[in-house]
């Protein structure tokens, strides 16, 4: 399926995708926060449309972003009144490239069906996609108690753990066939079904690819801050990748105060590149340290070339034909330094504790320049930036030497 400019499922790259936590209804802080989300990488950004004010936003955020030149398509996630939202305000509907329908909150009892129908509809009329995404925090209760009870009538009851991971999964394909009655395409629907346990994540997922055909959305909700919710996602969404399930992911972070919101979407492609599945950024390997790098000069080093390809990446990607695909390293000393270095593109190897300052660079296995003094990270730099411009083609057709 496209979602605006992007292909999902059928082989397609698995994408990546964020979400703003900023008041909608504030255009220019939800546009500025979509823009920086694009910029590290976020290929579908979804914001919250969960009353008028916000719903009447989306059409001016997406005339924001064409202002700012960013074309990420947006993703409109719905609850309790979407149904009213999207018939109430076209504009609306037309703007997003997407909708998220979390089948658990789109109504109740006898409004239920009727209010997922308008939606669905609505999908079909501006020839949007549907995300179905269901979440253990807000399911159809009435499907659990229903489920819970038939489960306590068996001769030997499964745990309720499991009949709610079941029910989960029951929600979401019976949501899936429902839209499709109404006359959604099967292709123009994505599913997802988060938890915030590993085991159950990995469980869920399972099931949703064995039973179903359709495109699944990846996501530990509620993965927490900082390492625990990094560890987390990565665990429960590496093995799933790993057995080729997903087609979409999203690494739920909770921002530390102040923090940044890119945070979720360069871990997300950290993790897609780490596994060999996609390219982004040149990859930098670097030593952990041990007591012979007890100088600050090699972790500091590592951190200015870090840096230094994550700023300079956007500027490559519009000039540069595969340059996502570099390796670079950045060894601490003379142990495992000068293999690693070989192994990679572009290595350099920094002394020990106590050895010569000189720091050997290696090009394509080679060893080319011996770097030293206090200005190695700058030398470095502009080796990497000429390695760039001679081995990758330019997008513009023109030669590097056209080009300078």
């Amino acid at each position: 399926m496209r979602v605006g400019g992007v292909s999902i499922g059928g082989g397609s790259p698995i994408v990546v995708q964020s979400m703003t936590n900023t008041d909608t209804a504030d255009v220019e802080a939800t546009a500025q926060q979509v823009a920086a989300l694009a910029g590290a990488g976020s290929e579908l950004v979804r914001i919250t449309v969960d009353r008028q004010e916000a719903a009447q936003a989306v059409p001016r955020i997406r005339d924001r972003l064409e202002q700012m030149n960013v074309q990420v398509p947006l993703v409109g996630d719905f609850h309790y009144i979407g149904h009213k939202l999207l018939t109430d305000n076209p504009a609306c509907a037309e703007a997003l490239a997407k909708y998220r329908i979390n089948p658990g909150n789109v109504g109740f009892r006898q409004k239920r069906d009727s209010q997922f129908a308008t939606m669905i509809e609505t999908a079909i009329k501006y020839d949007k996609p549907v995300r179905i995404g269901v979440n253990w925090g807000s399911l159809n209760q009435e499907l659990v108690v229903s489920m819970m009870d038939e489960n306590s009538k068996l001769e030997n009851p499964k745990e309720a753990a499991e009949v709610t991971r079941e029910a989960l999964i029951v929600s979401a394909l019976t949501s899936a066939r429902k839209a499709e009655e109404i006359g959604l395409a099967a292709d123009k629907i994505i599913l997802s079904c988060k938890v915030s346990e590993v085991q159950a994540l990995i469980s869920v997922y399972q099931g949703l690819a064995e039973r179903g055909n359709y495109a699944l959305h990846l996501g530990l909700t509620e993965a927490g801050m900082g390492s625990k919710g990094i560890v987390a996602s990565t665990a429960a969404m590496g093995i799933l990748l790993q057995q080729g399930i997903g087609d979409t992911i999203r690494v739920s972070l909770t921002p530390e105060p102040g923090g940044d919101r890119t945070r979720e979407v360069i871990v997300a492609q950290e993790i897609l590149q780490t596994m060999g599945l996609r390219s982004f950024v040149p990859l930098v390997t670097a030593c952990p340290g041990c007591g012979r790098t007890t100088s600050t000069v090699f972790q500091e080093l590592a951190e200015k070339i870090q840096s230094y390809v994550r700023n300079q990446m956007p500027v490559w990607r519009e000039t540069y034909d595969g340059v996502e695909d570099l390796n670079l390293a950045v060894m601490g000393c003379i142990v495992n330094g000068p293999g690693e270095s070989k192994h990679a593109d572009i290595g350099i190897s920094l002394p020990g504790t106590g050895e010569e300052p000189t720091a050997p660079v290696f090009i394509d296995g080679e060893k080319t320049h011996t770097l030293r003094g206090k200005g190695i990270a700058e030398e470095f730099q502009q080796i990497v930036d000429s390695y760039i411009a001679e081995r990758y083609p330019r997008r513009d057709g023109s030669s590097s030497a056209a080009a300078e």
